[in-house]
C-alpha cells in the first residue's frame, strides 16, 4: 500500500493582486509556511503561471518547479477548470462564461470553444513537460439546463448532448494518452459530468478511454445527497486525484437540495472549511489508503463563513492528522507459526 501524499493546496482560491498571493515565489513561500508540501496550480492565472510557455518549454517548467521546490513545496498538478468549462457551453450560459475566456473570443462561442480546447491541450503538454501524470478539469455542459425533467425532455435530447460532449473531448483525451497524462474530471453540479451515472454515460461514449478519470471531492456529493463512501468503492479504478473539501447539508421545511436560489451562507447545502462540515474524512482516508491511492490530498478551500487564510492553515494540519502512514507488516505477524505446502495440506486433511 501507498501512503497518501500531502498536504497540498489548490491555489485558485488564494491567488490575487496583493502580496503574498500575486506571484509564484511569494505564494509558495506562504503555502509552505502554512504547512503544505505541495501546490496545485490554476493554469489560467498569469500572475503565477505562463501556460503557453510551459506547453512549449521544458526549461521553463523545470525553472517553475525549481522555484516552488526552493520554497519547500512540490507542484502536484495543473488545473484547467475554467478552460475545460468552455469546451462545452449551452447558449444560456454564453454571457456568464465569456469572462473565463480571452477577450479576443468574447461573443464568439465557436472561437471560444476552439480557444478552450487549445488551452486544455497546452496544459496537458505542460503537465508532461513537468513530469506530472494527472490533470484536473471540468467537462463543460450542454445538457445542464435540462437536469430536471420538466418540461418533459424530448426523446434523444440527453443522448445527443453526451454524444457531442464526447466528440469534443475525444481529441483531448487522445492527446493526453500521447503525453501519458490522465484527465481527471471534477464531478460537479453545473457540469454534464456531475455524478456517477453521467460519468459512466460519458465514459461509454469515449470507449472507456484509459485517460478518462475523475478527481474525488466528497463535498459535491454531500450537496447532492450521494453516498460519497460507496462512490469510492465503485470508481476506485478511475479515481486519480483527491480534493479535500468539507460540506454540510441541513434541509429544512423551506429548502432542500435546490436551496431556493439563496446565497451560499443561507443554503441548506454549503461548503465549509475542513472539520467544520459533515464529511467523514476518517472513513475516506481509510478507503483511499486501502485501495492503494498514491496521489496527493489537495485542500480546496471554499467556505461561506471562515476567512480563507485561517481555513488554509487549519486545513494543512487537518490533512496531516488524517493521512495514514500505511503499515508494511500485518498486526498479527508476531503470531505467525510458519508453514509450508506440506503443513497446509496436513491442516486441510489433504493426503
Amino acid at each position: 500500500m501507498n501512503t497518501i501524499k500531502g498536504p497540498a493546496l489548490f491555489l485558485a482560491q488564494f491567488a490575487g493582486d496583493d502580496a503574498p498571493f500575486n506571484s509564484l515565489d511569494a505564494i509558495t513561500k506562504w503555502a509552505a509556511d502554512c504547512g503544505y508540501k505541495g501546490v496545485q496550480v490554476p493554469s489560467w492565472d498569469a500572475r503565477l503561471f505562463d501556460l503557453a510557455k510551459a506547453a512549449g518549454s521544458k526549461d521553463y517548467c523545470d525553472e517553475f518547479k525549481g522555484q516552488a521546490a526552493a520554497n519547500g513545496v512540490e507542484v502536484t498538478e495543473l488545473s484547467t477548470h475554467l478552460q475545460g468549462q468552455l469546451v462545452a457551453v449551452h447558449p444560456a450560459y454564453d454571457t456568464a462564461f465569456d469572462g473565463f475566456a480571452d477577450p479576443s473570443v468574447h461573443g464568439n462561442p465557436a472561437a471560444r470553444q476552439e480557444w478552450a480546447v487549445d488551452q486544455v491541450m497546452k496544459a496537458i503538454s505542460a503537465s508532461a513537460n513537468m513530469g506530472i501524470k494527472n490533470h484536473v478539469s471540468f467537462s463543460g455542459a450542454l445538457a445542464w439546463p435540462y437536469v430536471y425533467p420538466w418540461p418533459q425532455r424530448p426523446a434523444g435530447l440527453i443522448e445527443t448532448a453526451f454524444d457531442e460532449l464526447a466528440r469534443r473531448w475525444r481529441p483531448i483525451l487522445d492527446h493526453a494518452e500521447e503525453n501519458d497524462v490522465n484527465i481527471c474530471y471534477e464531478i460537479h453540479p453545473g457540469e454534464d459530468l456531475h455524478d456517477g451515472v453521467t460519468f459512466e454515460m460519458f465514459l461509454e461514449r469515449v470507449d472507456n478511454h484509459a485517460r478518462c478519470n475523475m478527481i474525488y471531492d466528497p463535498s459535491h456529493y454531500v450537496l447532492q445527497q450521494l453516498d460519497y463512501l460507496d462512490n469510492i468503492d465503485i470508481y476506485q479504478d478511475r479515481i486519480k486525484m483527491f480534493h479535500v473539501k468539507d460540506a454540510e447539508f441541513n434541509p429544512t421545511g423551506r429548502q432542500g437540495v435546490y436551496s431556493g436560489y439563496q446565497p451560499w451562507v443561507d443554503r441548506a447545502g454549503r461548503f465549509r472549511s475542513l472539520g467544520d462540515g459533515q464529511v467523514d474524512f476518517g472513513a475516506i482516508f481509510s478507503k483511499l489508503s486501502a485501495m492503494d491511492f498514491d496521489g496527493w490530498a489537495v485542500v480546496e478551500w471554499e467556505c461561506c463563513l471562515k476567512h480563507p487564510e485561517d481555513g488554509a492553515r487549519e486545513g494543512a494540519q487537518f490533512v496531516k492528522d488524517h493521512i495514514i502512514r500505511v503499515t508494511e507488516r500485518a498486526f498479527d505477524d508476531f503470531a505467525d507459526g510458519g508453514a509450508d505446502e506440506a503443513a497446509n495440506r496436513k491442516m486441510l486433511g489433504i493426503s
